[in-house]
Order: C-alpha cells, then structure tokens, then sequence
C-alpha cells in the first residue's frame, strides 16, 4: 500500500482544506470546518449549490417527478431540520430550496468558487495537494472529494441490435418522453421504480425489466413514514415490516415481479408502493431480465418479445472521481474502499464524503463524518501527537460494518454499511479519540441569519 509523509500541520494563514464539490456533502463538509475555524476553499463547477438536486446542474441524474426517498423528519442536515411543511417525502424543488437556505443559514456561500471545476488534484511529496481546475491553480493541506455518486451512468451491453432510442436515466427528465412511445425501463432501483410509473402513466405500453426480485415496503405505516423504525433493532425491523408487507403489499409475484432470492435488508427495499398499484391496473407489465436485441424487439430471458420503441437504462452508476489519480484510492466494483467511507488510506490528507450506500438516510450521516474529518484536520494543527494516533488507526482499523447482514454480492453493495452498526462505531471512535459527538447548538455560532442569531442568543 502506497503511503505519503505526514504532510504540513496548517495553521492560521497556512495552506487552506480544499471542498470539491457544493452539493449536500460538500455543505456538510463546509459547515464542519467552519465551527473549527479552519481554513478552507470551496470549488463547484456549477453556479449555485444543491449538486444532483438542480435539475439545471449539467449532467444531474435528477428528473421532474422525483421526491426524496427518506421522509421529510428522518432526513435533514444535524440541527438544521426541514420545514414541518414540506410534504412526508419532499419533492426535488423542496429539497433543493431546503439545501440552498442551509448554506445561506450558516454563511458558506462565501467560501466557494463558482463555475471552476476541478481537473486534478495532486500531491506532492511533502504532502501538500495542488488542486487544478479550469480557471487556474492552487495550493491546499487537505482535500475533501464531495462531487457525489450518481454523475457517471452505467450501461450494460446488451448482445444484438436496436433500432429504437436508448438512454440511461441520467438523462431523463420529464414524462412527456414517453408520449406515443412503447418504453421499456431496466432496473429497478428507486430511480428504477418512479421512472416506470412515469412511463406506466404516459407511454403507450410500459414494461419493467429486472433481472431479481426485490422486497417492497410501504412509503407509510399506521399513517407515518416507514422509514421511522430505526431505534428498532435490524431482526425486529424485519419481523415487523415481515407482518406488515404481508398484511398490506402480499405475493408480489402475482403481478408479474419476480420472488425476492434475498432476505429483507440485504439489497436496499423499494418504497414505492405506487409501481405496484400501477401493475395491478395494467398500466405497466414486469419482465425478466434482458437477452438480446432485436431490430424493433427485446427479447428477455423467459423468450418473450416485446416491440418497443424506447429503452431506459435505470441501471446505476460507477462511484468515479475524475480529477484523482486513481491509484489513490482502492477500488473494488466500481467503489473507492476507504476508512469508514471516507478516510483514503492510500493517501494522507485526502477524504471522500458521501461515497457510501446505506439504509437510512444520508445528510446527516454526512455531518457525522464530516465531524469527525474536521477534528482530525484540527487536531494536525493543535494536538497533532493525537491526530498522529488517529493516522494509524486509519490504516489498520477494518470494522465490519455489516450489522449482521449478508448483504447480497452486487458492486452497488461493496460498500454498503448498515447504519445502526455504522452510527455505533462511529460513536465508540469519537469517544476513543476523545473528541466531540454531533450535539444540538454546536454550529450556532456558524449561523448567520435572524433565525440563527436568535437560535445562539436562546442557547446561550
């Protein structure tokens, strides 16, 4: 394994922390570092912050009809909620309003560098980064990798030849696509899913081609969001929803969806219960798997035939990150394997954020590790015989952050973590290396709207 000198302790006016990327994460990141007073720039290619939640960002994956897939008082940054009146799951214009009114909360547009996106970073062997980007150079102690995952598609082949048009969901956006159109969607992730009701609602016949099974679990339960069940332990979590998928959702199969050949938890579960109403009203018909192409026709596994005029690959993306050397990091399926997600250890000083699969949400796993990456750059300048401690517990520490779950062997599934196990291990560490856990009031003095003031002044 590859590893780098410690590298510069900054402090005041030393080399700043550089944040590729102003979505989510890359907030998440921003805020952290500002409760510490630590130096930073900020570089985003777009020109505003929200990442893959302005449908205008080139190359977002987001499309009109889509929602949040947590609800609206399980997701959120730390000690920033979202507003009790936004819808259970927000929409993307809620979440994107939401986004932007948490960086101007706590001041960190001034912080970023609009349209300049970065084109590499590299370190050199003192261990201090160059960050290059369109519009010129500079010079950093640190870098953060917050650019998102779902920016570069993956697109099975697929033998044969089609006639028709194909896309992959990253370039979907709105249902009047399917206006006229036979439209068969691949995949059925939660993108997956939404877009097949699109299509089930627009296009002249829909088709949903998978090649597994997968569990459905209800958006509610007793009139509340179902992803609310957390503080449950992960077998008792599967009893219930057992009881209630039964009761409420049934045999799947008779629709047409293939049995599930995983249990509950193991692959990610669809809440969208809406694909369901619309196989069950014949608005869109589940397929297998793809076997070829032919001219006009798909042919699937079972060899059936269908003649359509429009496939939508709704098959994921690979986790890249263009502007670092690959050798950077360590790869499997597509994925960069690092130290609970975010911490390389194949280079000091260099994280990623938000490069996790999970079953929970994620903005405020997001502060968690942010919090953790912004004491460990604090403790380089002021106590660095700790962060020095901390080095080494990066490269040696491998957690099994499973929960207890074989998740099933997929490359969307080599970094999955299971967030109860995942929230605790985060926990002891925070506690082993005597820092500060995410606590209510914390970022106060980082707030800098009316709201805010009167937030700090209450609290203290």
């Amino acid at each position: 394994m590859t590893t780098t000198p410690a590298g510069p302790t900054p402090r005041d006016g030393d080399l700043p922390v550089a944040i590729i990327g102003a979505g989510p994460a890359g907030l998440s990141a921003a805020r952290a570092l500002r409760r510490l007073d630590i130096p930073y720039v900020q570089f985003e290619r777009h020109s505003d912050v929200g990442g893959i939640w302005d449908i205008d960002n080139p190359g977002t994956p987001m499309y009109r009809s889509a929602h949040f897939i947590s609800s609206r008082d399980k997701s959120g940054f730390f000690d920033h909620p979202m507003p009790e009146d936004f819808a259970d799951y927000p929409s993307r214009e809620q979440i994107l309003r939401y986004t932007r009114t948490f960086a101007d909360e706590f001041g960190l547009r001034r912080g970023i560098r609009f349209n300049t996106p970065v084109t590499a970073v590299e370190q050199a062997a003192d261990g201090t980064w160059t960050v290059r980007t369109e519009n010129g150079e500079s010079r950093a102690a640190a870098v953060i990798c917050a650019t998102g995952v779902t920016w570069d598609p993956q697109m099975p082949q697929v033998p044969g030849t089609f006639d028709g048009q194909v896309i992959h969901s990253v370039a979907y956006r709105d249902p009047d696509l399917f206006a006229g159109k036979r439209a068969l969607i691949v995949g059925l992730g939660n993108s997956g899913a939404d877009i097949a009701c699109d299509a089930a609602a627009n296009a002249d016949a829909a088709f949903i081609s998978t090649r597994r099974g997968y569990h459905f679990v209800p958006k509610h339960t007793f009139g509340r969001p179902s992803d609310q069940t957390e503080w449950l332990p992960i077998w008792a979590e599967r009893l219930f929803y057992g009881v209630v998928r039964r009761v409420m959702i049934g045999d799947v199969t008779r629709w047409g969806l293939q049995r599930p050949d995983h249990r509950l938890f193991e692959s990610h579960p669809l809440l969208n219960t809406q694909l369901l109403h619309h196989l069950q009203h014949g608005d869109i018909a589940a397929k297998p798997g793809i076997d070829r192409f032919d001219r006009r026709e798909v042919v699937f596994t079972d060899g059936s035939r269908e003649q359509v005029d429009l496939v939508v690959f709704a098959t994921g993306y690979r986790m890249s990150i263009p502007y670092a050397p690959s050798d950077h990091f360590v790869w499997k399926g597509g994925r960069p394997q690092m130290y609970l997600t975010a911490f390389s250890r194949e280079r000091h000083n260099l994280f990623g954020l938000g490069y996790l699969e999970v079953n929970s949400s994620a903005y405020t796993l997001f502060d968690h590790i942010a919090n953790l990456i912004a004491q460990y750059l604090d403790d380089q300048r002021h106590r660095p015989e700790r962060a020095e401690r901390f080095r080494r517990i990066i490269r040696s520490d491998r957690p099994d952050l499973s929960g207890g779950i074989r998740f099933i062997g997929s490359d969307r599934h080599a970094s999955y973590v299971e967030v109860r196990a995942y929230k605790k291990h985060l926990r002891a560490l925070t506690r082993r290396m005597g820092w500060t856990g995410l606590t209510p009031g914390m970022f106060d003095a980082a707030r800098t709207g009316a709201h805010g003031r009167a937030l700090a002044d209450d609290r203290h």
